[in-house]
């Protein structure tokens, strides 16, 4: 047979390379109106490529990319990939003249911050600057009048976030709050605190919540200077409450002077007790210039040659031990040491009688 005179075979028109290429333009065109169902045309489109036309292996490859590039372009220009057509998060959209438009967010709480325990004329000033009108009363339920807001601390307050409000409760500046809004003032209520150490007694007075700036002290005896907070501290275990102001029970409120009688001793002491009244004249009675040691002939002191230790003094000469700078004594010229170890003579004092000093 002659080869030339064979007749050409014509393949059927869907192997054609129009039809393929025709079938990779449907992709875009579909795309751009259904993402999905493109989606699905772009399948066939590329099973198409590698299965009807004799290209050779990169001519199918190239034209599997090109069909998801069409695809691509066709859903965005169709506006299938705009952020407009995808559903809200409450699962609706709104199809109006405008457009696609997602649900509207549900509007948000509005809160207060928390302004209890700050001055008054401060809290006002915030709430007022957050947009919240404000009103105030007395916390204590007492119906007083509120002059001056700086003199007040808030206790509580109530949020009316319909109205944008506020109501504080509050008390003046130097009281306490009250355990609930119209309740009593919580004063601190007074401990018995008599017999009990220096420290001991400063334990308990704040653990009730007194102010420990507010406590005055003052010595038992009149022969002796009232110690300082700092100088009692200092021993704290050497001085004992005798008397205390007010009684145990009492509330402490801001117009309340706490006030502490203090004494003073150490083993080396020959009284180591309290009086059994304030003002007690003298530690020891033979310390007093003015004791008739003929009218009393007992007591803590010595009357003979003896001597006697702490702040006490002796009636004879030499060494008395320890005793305590600044307490009477006798007779003069007698010598002993403090607790530290400085020596003290027996003397004149300031006001004209004999003390121990240095």
């Amino acid at each position: 047979m002659n080869p030339y005179n064979t007749p050409t075979v014509l393949q059927p028109w869907w192997r054609s390379i129009p039809a393929v290429l025709a079938l990779l333009a449907l992709v875009a065109l579909i795309g751009a109106l259904s993402f999905g169902f493109g989606f699905l045309v772009m399948i066939a489109a590329v099973v198409a490529v590698w299965v009807l036309p004799r290209w050779r292996w990169f001519a199918k490859a190239g034209a599997t990319f090109g069909a998801l590039v069409l695809l691509t372009v066709g859903a965005g220009l169709g506006g299938q990939l705009d952020d407009g057509g995808i559903v809200s998060e409450a699962g609706t959209q709104d199809k109006g003249s405008e457009g696609v438009k997602t649900a509207s967010p549900a509007p948000k709480v509005l809160k207060a911050a928390d302004y209890t325990k700050k001055p008054l004329n401060e809290a006002v000033e915030l709430v007022d600057s957050a947009g919240f009108t404000t009103t105030h009363h007395d916390a204590a339920g007492e119906g007083r009048t509120v002059m001056v807001r700086s003199l007040w601390t808030v206790c509580f307050q109530e949020v009316d976030t319909t109205t944008k409000s506020i109501n504080f409760a509050a008390v003046k500046s130097d009281e306490p709050c009250p355990e609930k809004d119209g309740g009593p003032l919580a004063w601190p209520v007074m401990p018995d605190v008599v017999g009990a150490t220096y420290d001991t007694a400063l334990k308990d007075l704040e653990r009730v919540g007194i102010d420990l700036d507010s406590v005055e002290l003052d010595d038992v005896y009149l022969d002796l200077d009232a110690p300082s907070a700092e100088q009692a501290a200092e021993d704290g275990d050497e001085w004992r409450v005798c008397f205390q102001s007010p009684e145990d029970g009492s509330d402490v409120t801001s117009d309340t002077t706490v006030s502490l009688d203090l004494g003073r001793w150490t083993d080396a002491d020959l009284v180591q007790r309290c009086p059994k009244a304030k003002d007690t004249t003298y530690d020891i009675p033979t310390n007093d210039p003015d004791y008739d040691s003929g009218s009393n002939t007992g007591g803590s002191g010595s009357t003979g040659g003896g001597s006697s230790s702490s702040s006490g003094g002796s009636t004879g000469g030499g060494s008395v031990g320890t005793v305590h700078p600044g307490s009477f004594c006798s007779p003069q010229g007698a010598t002993g040491v403090t607790k530290a170890g400085t020596p003290m003579v027996c003397g004149p004092g300031s006001d004209g009688h004999n003390r121990w000093h240095s």
